[in-house]
């Protein structure tokens, strides 16, 4: 048993789950379980080559595989922040929404922001609900809700 690349395999793995452990971004933890996998293998003296495809493929597989799942449900308690956190928010149109005018104006949070229609035709009267598309600048991009 060549205990070195064995050490190495070990130190692979912990340092990428260390670092996994503090950026908590799924990035390195697919690499050490391929590094996990590739140092159980060395401790049976499989050959290196066997050892790097073996690290190679488990991570690539657990990466495709695992991943996806990890994701949606480790990531699903993030709070939008800044500009993402206006999509979606339904608003009052202060003013008339005329993009042909170039007029509109909705409230939100105690400001007046500029708003256009998603929809260069659409006519959006003052008093209509609408909803936040797309943020471009200092202009909301809205559509009506009812229709």
């Amino acid at each position: 048993m060549d205990i070195s690349i064995s050490i190495i395999w070990l130190v692979v793995t912990v340092i990428l789950s260390v670092i996994e452990i503090f950026t908590m971004g799924l990035v390195t933890i697919w690499f050490a379980a391929g590094a996990a996998v590739a140092f159980l293998l060395s401790l049976f003296d499989a050959p290196i080559v066997v050892q790097v495809v073996a690290f190679l493929v488990v991570s690539i597989v657990v990466l495709v595989l695992v991943r996806p799942i990890a994701a949606k449900h480790f990531n699903n308690r993030l709070k939008k922040t800044n500009i993402d956190a206006y999509i979606g928010r339904k608003l009052i149109a202060k003013t008339e929404i005329d993009n042909l005018h170039g007029t509109g104006k909705v409230d939100m949070d105690g400001s007046t922001w500029l708003a256009v229609s998603s929809m260069d035709n659409v006519v959006i009267p003052a008093g209509s609900e609408v909803k936040v598309v797309e943020v471009r600048g200092a202009k909301l991009i809205v559509e009506r809700e009812d229709i």
